[in-house]
């Protein structure tokens, strides 16, 4: 066993160790990244490009689209690259880097949704105070407490990672993955990132507790609702909003609370992929896209490219 704080890599783990099935995880993954950055693009530049989305609901949702399209940019391009070249290292700071800027990411992401929930209780059961709470200064300030605490919350788990002396620099996970990491140390300061999982999870479950709190009364408001059509519109917004929070925490929860264990399981990434990669991809298409004013925005900025070609080739 080598002392791989002293050496320049870490090997990260295949998907299978089958040619054919390397190639299909590499087109797999390049379509599920494809899909994310596509989503996520669409959303950041229809609200930067119609004023009218301009609105505390579209502001987290270009913030939250952000983040979704860093995590996954992260993790995904590196994991797609070790099946053709077949080459599973990466160097020990690149490893650094990647758990650095996926913890900032993935905190950034939990912290808007968190902010997205009050959105939502706010403009469902005050509707009448909503300009007056969700102000523009409320909105900028939210926004720079979760990019203070993200960044701040990344750099304690990577020294608290990377603080350790490790025995092998074969990593059970397709990305460096803190619980995989700390499964290589040779030492008991391990014991000190593992208290900040452990303090990480009970906050993360808290934030996911009072979620369902808010939304109970969120359900409780729209039943109040005289109209059906009111009903279905407020859920509209909140059953896929739950929906993502639940997959993120559920199976974040289950990687990260898990016991130590030597034994390499499917489940592992599995579930890795489920909330590393499903959230991100998959709302823009069940959150925003869907959504008729993000619509008629993209519509707007497809006529504007369609007549801007037009014009190029008169001109030409």
């Amino acid at each position: 066993m080598c002392n791989c704080s002293s050496t320049s890599s870490f090997l990260l783990q295949e998907f299978s160790n089958i040619r054919g099935l390397q190639i299909l995880h590499f087109f797999v993954f390049l379509a599920m990244y494809f899909i994310a950055l596509t989503g996520n693009l669409l959303i950041i530049i229809a609200f930067l490009t119609d004023y009218q989305l301009h609105s505390p609901m579209y502001f987290f949702l270009f913030c939250l689209a952000v983040m979704d399209l860093g995590s996954v940019s992260v993790t995904m391009p590196k994991s797609m690259a070790m099946s053709p070249m077949n080459d599973r290292s990466i160097s020990y700071s690149g490893c650094v880097v990647q758990v650095f800027f996926y913890i900032f990411f993935i905190t950034s992401d939990f912290a808007f949704l968190n902010i997205m929930a009050c959105d939502r209780h706010v403009a469902i059961c005050n509707p009448l105070h909503y300009d007056r709470i969700m102000t523009k200064a409320a909105c900028v300030k939210m926004l720079v407490v979760a990019l203070i605490i993200s960044p701040i919350y990344a750099i304690l788990h990577t020294s608290g990672t990377f603080m350790n002396t490790f025995c092998s620099n074969s990593v059970k996970q397709f990305f460096c993955e803190v619980p995989q990491l700390l499964k290589l140390s040779c030492s008991d300061i391990y014991l000190v990132e593992v208290g900040f999982l452990g303090l990480s999870i009970m906050v993360a479950l808290g934030c996911f507790i009072f979620i369902i709190i808010t939304y109970v009364q969120i359900i409780a408001a729209v039943i109040r609702i005289p109209s059906v059509h009111g009903q279905k519109k407020a859920l509209s917004t909140c059953v896929p909003h739950l929906t993502v929070v639940s997959i993120l925490v559920i199976t974040g929860s289950f990687s990260y609370a898990r016991p130590p264990s030597d034994v390499s399981s499917s489940l592992d990434l599995g579930f890795a992929v489920m909330y590393s990669i499903i959230p991100p991809m998959s709302n823009p298409f069940i959150y925003s896209i869907r959504n008729k004013e993000i619509k008629n925005a993209l519509k707007k900025v497809l006529f504007a490219v369609h007549s801007s070609k037009t014009i190029f080739k008169v001109i030409m």
